[in-house]
């Protein structure tokens, strides 16, 4: 071989090698041959959690290995749409963190496998307790996939402040924090479908400050008498739609917070539970808003509310435009519930400011009630009385037993199409004078 020839021989091996050791730095590649697919039938770029480095044997540590993925899924450029990949018969640990956006691609987080929390408080960053998973400012995200996101929540549900059920049970003070599941926060275009919930600590999935929200065919599980343990949780989030899930467990299937309008809510079955409500709102004398809100199409079943709007004394704003219609109750002990009078201690005092209660619907609502309480409690502010409440259609029986309970009213203008059973005579029918 001359020397020339050799020398650029030289050159090519020593330029292949540099390439090698480069790449051996890289993050690792997109899984081959994507099987996944987005809405227009385009392939989409697979990040599987395993080739970063996630064991998936539900005691070993895969944070760090979620996050670097969800980094180079997020960051990829040139590619129009992206998925992270939770994979099928593996269960990943994952400690408290957050997954960062704004992304540069469309992002979909395939959960097939089973992800679970650190074990209880003993387990957890003393000072991260308040979220498990934080998503945060990303647009276009849909979490889905057939698999379970497990909350561990057993040995929260048991630290002595939370209030216990038991026949001698109290509540003691101490810290009281505990970690919502799925926090979503300031983002848009959000989808969760498919997925399985179970025994958070706390809220299981919250959107705080979102918009254009889309909830399909979920499955959230815990026990009756795990604490505050809300199925669907929204805050500051307007345009949603929530449908086609089964929630039980052990506070509202679906709560629906301040600053909340536009949202659609059907197909839900619902308990056992403390069912569907709007509020709590006007905590400590604070001002909350909410409009447009739908349930319909929905199954309340051994729950201790049906569809409820609670609200405190001394806030401020209103509550409208509400539509519950073709609702079925199955020994629901408050199968409909307003409440201005919402108080968890026993010290709350009558306020003259209230958050204002109108223009409420409740169409084809039948079923049946539990006899320990009135089928209908409309109980509302003195100073400013709940108005134009229509009752179409509402049939309700006892569970048990033959005689009817009498609804409860206070302060309730509005109407009812034609008669109720019970009959609600206590509904006043003539406007209060402005």
């Amino acid at each position: 071989m001359s020397f020339p020839s050799l020398f650029y021989a030289l050159l090519l091996i020593l330029f292949s090698s540099s390439r090698v050791a480069h790449n051996i730095n890289l993050s690792p590649s997109p899984a081959p041959s994507p099987a996944y697919y987005d809405a227009n039938d385009n392939a989409l770029t697979v990040f599987d959690v395993t080739s970063f480095g996630a064991i998936g044997d539900c005691t070993t540590d895969d944070t760090s290995a979620f996050k670097m993925a969800w980094d180079v899924a997020c960051m990829s450029t040139g590619i129009e749409s992206t998925m992270l990949l939770v994979p099928y018969t593996f269960c990943f640990l994952v400690k408290p963190t957050t997954f960062n956006g704004p992304c540069r691609t469309r992002l979909a987080l395939q959960i097939d496998g089973i992800i679970v929390s650190p074990d209880g408080p003993r387990s957890w960053p003393w000072n991260y307790k308040r979220q498990w998973i934080m998503i945060y400012r990303v647009n276009g995200l849909s979490i889905q996939g057939s698999g379970l996101i497990d909350g561990r929540g057993q040995k929260w549900w048991d630290l002595p402040c939370k209030p216990h059920k038991g026949i001698n049970g109290t509540t003691q003070p101490g810290p009281c924090d505990s970690p919502v599941a799925i926090r979503i926060f300031q983002s848009s275009n959000v989808r969760i479908k498919g997925l399985n919930f179970k025994n958070s600590a706390q809220f299981h999935v919250r959107f705080d400050n979102c918009s254009d929200v889309v909830v399909d065919s979920v499955t959230i599980k815990s026990p009756a008498s795990s604490p505050n343990t809300d199925g669907i949780h929204i805050e500051n989030t307007h345009n949603v739609q929530i449908r086609t899930s089964v929630i039980s467990n052990g506070d509202d299937c679906i709560s629906i917070g301040a600053g909340c309008f536009n949202v659609d809510i059907k197909n839900i079955t619902c308990g056992p539970s403390h069912g569907i409500s709007i509020g709590s709102l006007g905590v400590h004398n604070s001002s909350a808003w909410v409009s447009n809100i739908t349930v319909t199409n929905s199954t309340i079943w051994n729950s201790d509310n049906g569809v409820r709007i609670k609200t405190w004394q001394g806030g401020s704003g209103s509550v409208s435009r509400i539509v519950f219609r073709n609702i079925w109750m199955v020994n629901v002990r408050n199968p409909i519930m307003i409440d201005q009078y919402y108080c968890q201690t026993k010290n709350c005092a009558n306020q003259t400011s209230a958050v204002i209660i109108r223009d409420v619907l409740y169409a084809n609502i039948k079923g049946s009630y539990d006899l320990r309480s009135p089928p209908m409690h409309i109980g509302c502010s003195d100073s400013f009385p709940c108005t134009n409440l229509r009752l179409e259609n509402v049939d309700l029986f006892p569970y048990k037993g033959q005689l009817l309970n009498n609804p409860f009213c206070w302060n309730a203008y509005g109407s009812m199409q034609p008669i109720t059973i019970p009959p609600v005579y206590c509904l006043l029918e003539a406007l209060p004078d402005c």
